[in-house]
């Protein structure tokens, strides 16, 4: 990983997709992280696309990066997940 805002993004859109808490909890600001993640209702993530980002590279301590993240509802259908991240380099 080169160490930029859409780097991790990318690695937390696969961890959510394979349901891997530990790398969600650990990449989680510890501002607003959870203490536990369940994930076992956690729909079947199919794809990800960036739509936007400003900043986060590797030198940059910030960055905003915004997606969409399609996923597979139980029913069938298929649902969009939209949002503009913020990320925060720390140590």
């Amino acid at each position: 990983m080169s160490g930029t805002a859409e780097d991790l993004m990318r690695s937390r859109f696969h961890a959510f997709k394979d349901a891997d808490a530990d790398w969600l909890l650990y990449t989680w600001h510890p501002s607003t992280r959870p203490e536990s993640l369940d994930l076992s209702d956690n729909p079947s993530w199919r794809g990800l696309q960036i739509v936007d980002t400003v900043d986060g590279g590797p030198e940059d301590t910030t960055g905003i990066v915004e997606f969409r993240a399609t996923y597979r509802e139980p029913g069938g259908g298929v649902g969009v997940q939209e949002e503009r991240s913020r990320f925060v380099r720390e140590d």
